[in-house]
């Protein structure tokens, strides 16, 4: 039976844990992959929604960049709401973490830091202490070069990822995704029915790229379909290295398209 867990918290408490703003002024700031496990049929998910998005926004953690993901899983869909962003590819990628922290059963939402440790968002002090360790955690560097976006029906999304491994102990898979940066629903039905819910960095496609081998540099370009109607403007290109397990995050990177995308066709539709 999935589960879901009740959030006691307010989102601007905990963001006070932190301190707004000091992660801007970091020469290199440390990446955190923070993925939210939700559903638009869940009526504990909003709460954790808003402080996702915040976390993306106000980028509050000292020396560190937030790359956040929300990944909506698709076992709420039964109970009255069809949630667009569900997908079984997400929904099996929480149940790889159920096996790994040796969880009863899934539950959200639920938020996981780096692959290895929960977020209880009930408890303030808990979120400060998981976050500002893993600002001081080392990490393996990944880039994302040469993004640009091909053609026009379908359109590809090409970029060139790097990631260093020569301080990699074990080896570990490198992962793509592409994901709204910003997106909203009208709820009509389920247990949010009436509501109008927001999140950020959906992911739409969760893609394997290639293996990393411990002790070597992964470099290779990437492409990927994407979906039609999407407005590129609206996209983000998440990166990151993960032991197998799922296990820990060893490195991640994030692009904004519409920041940094290149347009390689010349019709006006396409931009």
């Amino acid at each position: 039976m999935r589960r879901t867990r009740s959030l006691l918290f307010l989102v601007p408490l905990l963001l006070a844990t932190m301190r707004p703003g000091q992660s801007q002024g970091a020469a290199t700031p440390t990446p955190i992959l923070i993925e939210l496990f939700t559903s638009e049929g869940c009526s504990s998910c909003p709460p954790a929604d808003a402080f996702l998005k915040q976390l993306d926004q106000a980028q509050p953690i000292p020396g560190a960049q937030a790359i956040v993901i929300s990944e909506h899983v698709d076992y709420w869909n039964r109970d009255g709401w069809t949630d667009p962003y569900s997908s079984s590819a997400l929904t099996a990628r929480q149940d790889g973490y159920v096996r790994a922290f040796a969880e009863y059963s899934a539950y959200t939402p639920q938020l996981i830091v780096n692959g290895k440790t929960e977020l209880r968002l009930a408890s303030p002090g808990q979120v400060k202490e998981t976050l500002l360790k893993a600002a001081k955690a080392e990490q393996l560097p990944v880039s994302i070069g040469g993004l640009s976006i091909e053609g026009t029906s379908p359109r590809t999304l090409r970029a060139h990822i790097d990631a260093d491994g020569s301080a990699s102990r074990h080896n570990a898979d490198v992962w793509a995704v592409i994901a709204l940066n910003h997106a909203e629903s009208q709820v009509t039905r389920g247990e949010n029915g009436g509501r109008r819910l927001e999140h950020a960095a959906v992911a739409l496609d969760l893609i394997r790229v290639g293996k990393l081998e411990k002790g070597r540099p992964f470099s290779q370009d990437f492409s990927a379909k994407l979906k039609p109607g999407l407005d590129a403007e609206n996209l983000r290109l998440i990166v990151f290295v993960q032991e197998s397990g799922p296990g820990d995050v060893l490195g991640a990177a994030l692009s904004e398209m519409g920041r940094s995308i290149k347009f390689t066709d010349a019709s006006p539709a396409t931009r």
